[in-house]
């Protein structure tokens, strides 16, 4: 099937009704990483392993591919604005300054950008070198994001990162001097961490009075290396104890508690999340990039190609998604809610309706479910989850599920 018969074929009648299409976000991956994290079930590739030794990047000849990629993809959003790029990983800033300006040259001549645009860049410390970040915001780069898990040394040995505390926290001090705004990522419910050691973390962060932070408890997921071997983590109670620390000690620095595992300052929220939380619609291109796109009558899923040079080759010929897929009408009502219900603030009714095309009756009983539970309130249009609905946030959005 052709561009102009897929086309076609997703703008034929169906039993959805969306009332517009909603905001539209563009989502770039860069898959590869100096050492694969033994807790990351990412598509991210050792470099080291996939090449031989002292081989550069193929910075090039990924970017060919990203460009062919999005090529193809444009006749899927033709005429949209987009309104925010986030370059995720992997670790993005393993790429160069010059290959990054030209990702974004590239984006800008085929898309519709927003003159404001978003522009976030995932970054590790341990791809850090002076003046390296402020070369980034030379490129086009309006935000970074770094992920510093830790800034105590026998986590970050033990979470397999790179860098130790001495770089994270040059690393953070370049950031701050270089963009108005960045993210800082943090985790905790570490191996062996105490409720002292998490507090420092979070005071060492909050030092360098960063906009927004990210938090999140390690979880261990399928097939990675920590799920094969497990290492001995905090007690839930413990963990429940860290995060409320962190919730307060934010708190104390201006930093609202916006999203479930995020923290920002007033106008730093960070806009690309901020529309996969609404349930808005993403472009993802580069290896196993998804893409969540909506038309007029359904809404449809893609996968790309997870390999990287799978990837690179399908996307040179112009064929790199391998999997779509309409999501179907039953299965709308949770998907929103698996986003919507992250958000401190909740959605409004109205919403729902125009970003699934469904009726408010289609998750009636669940909501009603919801507010009888204690997990969520509704004044007037709008429903919040509770403190106790966050708290139990999977149990609240596994209400919308199809029966």
């Amino acid at each position: 099937m052709n561009t102009s018969e897929q086309l076609k074929h997703w703008m034929r009648p169906g039993t959805l009704q969306l009332q517009g299409l909603p905001p539209l976000s563009l989502y770039i991956h860069l898959p590869w990483c100096l050492k694969k994290c033994p807790y990351c079930d990412f598509n991210s590739h050792e470099w080291s392993a996939t090449s031989a030794p002292g081989q550069p990047l193929p910075e090039q000849a990924y970017l060919d591919a990203l460009r062919a990629d999005l090529e193809a993809a444009l006749p899927l959003i033709w005429g949209r604005q987009v309104h925010t790029v986030f370059i995720g990983g992997g670790t993005p800033s393993l790429f160069s300054p010059e290959a990054i300006d030209r990702l974004l040259g590239d984006v800008r001549a085929l898309l519709k950008l927003d003159a404001d645009a978003e522009i976030t860049l995932e970054a590790n410390p341990g791809t850090f070198e002076k003046d390296r970040f402020k070369a980034f915001r030379a490129a086009g780069v309006t935000r970074l994001s770094i992920g510093v898990q830790s800034f105590n040394d026998a986590h970050l040995k033990a979470l397999g990162r790179v860098h130790d505390r001495a770089q994270a926290m040059a690393a953070v001090e370049e950031a701050a001097q270089a963009f108005d705004t960045f993210n800082l990522d943090i985790m905790y419910a570490l191996p062996g961490q105490t409720l002292a050691q998490c507090e420092d973390d979070i005071r060492t962060a909050l030092s360098f009075k960063p906009p927004h932070i990210s938090i999140y408890h390690l979880t261990i997921e399928p097939n990675t290396v920590f799920a094969k071997f497990p290492p001995q983590v905090p007690e839930d109670d413990d963990a429940y104890a860290m995060l409320d620390r962190i919730t307060e000690l934010t708190a104390e620095q201006g930093l609202g508690r916006y999203e479930v595992s995020a923290y920002a300052s007033a106008g730093h929220r960070c806009r690309h999340n901020l529309n996969y939380w609404q349930f808005g619609d993403y472009l993802g291109i580069g290896a196993g990039a998804h893409s969540k796109l909506s038309f007029a009558h359904r809404v449809l899923r893609q996968v790309r190609a997870r390999e990287p040079r799978l990837y690179m080759d399908k996307a040179r010929g112009g064929d790199a998604v391998v999997s779509v897929e309409e999501v179907a009408r039953r299965d709308l009502p949770f998907e929103y809610m698996l986003n919507a219900l992250r958000l401190r603030e909740g959605f409004n009714l109205a919403d729902f309706s125009a970003r699934t095309g469904l009726p408010l009756s289609a998750m009636g009983e669940a909501l009603r479910e919801g507010l009888q539970k204690g997990w969520l309130v509704q004044e007037g249009s709008w429903v919040t989850p509770t403190e106790r609905g966050f708290d139990f946030l999977s149990d609240l959005q596994s209400l919308f599920l199809p029966e």
